[in-house]
């Protein structure tokens, strides 16, 4: 049996430490040896865990049947994998004028597959992240989203709602391209396997993720953009991916891979990676623009502030009289005749691509043998699995999910504000 050791026991592995220290004690052993101790050893266990499991045993042996509790601190973030799932059910709650707390929240993800605990501040400031807040409802306090992060869910869903020919097809105006970047590592596999039970699991997964792999690319409609698929191999094996892109890379692979190879006029949606979204030399300052930056663009506008101002001061001034930002990548894409639309803040399930990402990725994690080597052959066909069809699928489903959001948010405004 291999060492369980760092992991919670399942039913069957106590009642076999009952059954392994029973068989112990009916048998006496040369040298001798505590039936305790002998039992550790055989199940790779800790002592302290045995005796435990038959202190339960002796106090109430329905107790092997109950799940162990985790222990040690609760996770100290929350993944952003939990993030649709979390928005769907607070807005299913506000919609059916449910009351919502951090607590509901907390209840809920512990029946997700992966079963986590979180600490009610974790979740907190996740919430806050994601563009939640605590705030007056209708009939009482609730969790809702921020003003901003709907108005630019409303403002991109409306202009993809514009774009869209007649016919309930996914026909567009302007040709839709969606671009993305993610990452795979060489040990990317799947957890669970089938096995014999006598035998146990034969596959000895390596710790660690191992070496990563960056991948860019688009698709329409009609599948992959040709020849805008970009890998080449990160230089850490852990942290934020978007941490080994820059903006001359980007811009490379913008002008160079995929502005040749999609059609004309079309609208590129991205999302809000601090790459894409690089200030034009044409741009009025940001917030977060430094201090100098917001002073001298002030003054080249004839507005002229004492030298002792704060920066939130120069902010406010600024805010009064500057236009949206002109990003960089959007006046490389005009000059070739497209536009860029960017989807709104902690939206991932609004980028059908992502879902592109998913098919590749498991494909590879049901192929993997751990190596370098096969981790690139696996990626191709990964990528090949992805066809026009599979895209003209995802892309319809992420329409009604755009619809969906489209009238909720209509119904929430009347309720709060009618």
């Amino acid at each position: 049996m291999d060492s369980i050791r760092g992991k919670p026991l399942t039913s069957e592995i106590k009642k076999n430490v009952v059954s392994v220290k029973q068989y112990f004690d009916r048998n006496k052993f040369q040298p001798s040896e505590s039936s305790y101790k002998r039992t550790a050893e055989a199940l790779g266990i800790w002592l302290a865990t045995v005796k435990r499991v038959m202190a339960d045993y002796s106090r109430d042996p329905s107790l092997l049947d109950k799940p162990t509790k985790m222990r040690g601190c609760p996770a100290h973030s929350v993944s952003t994998s939990y993030q649709e799932a979390v928005r769907t059910f607070i807005r299913t709650a506000n919609k059916n004028g449910e009351y919502i707390t951090l607590t509901a929240i907390r209840d809920f993800l512990a029946k997700e597959p992966r079963d986590e605990s979180f600490h009610i501040t974790t979740l907190a400031r996740t919430l806050n992240r994601w563009g939640f807040e605590f705030g007056q409802g209708t009939r009482s306090q609730h969790l809702k989203e921020k003003d901003h992060v709907i108005a630019a869910r409303h403002h991109y869903i409306r202009k993809k709602r514009n774009n869209r020919a007649p016919g309930g097809d996914i026909n567009t105006f302007c040709p839709e391209v969606y671009l993305d970047e993610s990452y795979v590592n060489k040990n990317h596999s799947n957890d669970f396997i089938w096995y014999s039970g006598e035998d146990g699991p034969w596959v000895q997964k390596p710790t660690g993720k191992g070496e990563r792999l960056i991948i860019i690319n688009a698709i329409t409609k009609s599948g992959w953009v040709p020849n805008a698929k970009l890998v080449f191999k990160s230089t850490t094996k852990t942290g934020d991916y978007h941490g080994q892109m820059n903006w001359e890379l980007f811009k490379k692979w913008f002008t160079e891979r995929l502005l040749p190879n999609i059609p004309s006029k079309s609208l590129i949606v991205m999302d809000n990676a601090p790459y894409h979204n690089i200030l034009s030399e044409h741009s009025s300052p940001t917030p977060s623009c430094s201090r100098k930056r917001i002073l001298d663009w002030l003054e080249q506008n004839k507005i002229y502030c004492r030298e002792d101002c704060l920066k939130s001061e120069l902010v406010e001034i600024m805010k009064k009289i500057a236009h949206e930002p002109i990003y960089a990548i959007d006046e490389i894409a005009k000059s070739f005749g497209h536009e860029v639309l960017r989807t709104p803040p902690y939206h991932p399930e609004l980028q059908p691509i992502e879902i592109c990402w998913g098919v590749v990725k498991n494909h590879i994690a049901r192929n993997c043998d751990f190596t370098m080597k096969n981790l690139i052959k696996q990626l191709d066909t990964g990528f090949e699995k992805v066809t026009a069809e599979t895209c003209s699928k995802i892309i319809a489903k992420i329409r009604k999910v755009e619809d969906e959001f489209w009238t909720d948010d209509l119904q929430f405004d009347s309720i709060e504000n009618g």
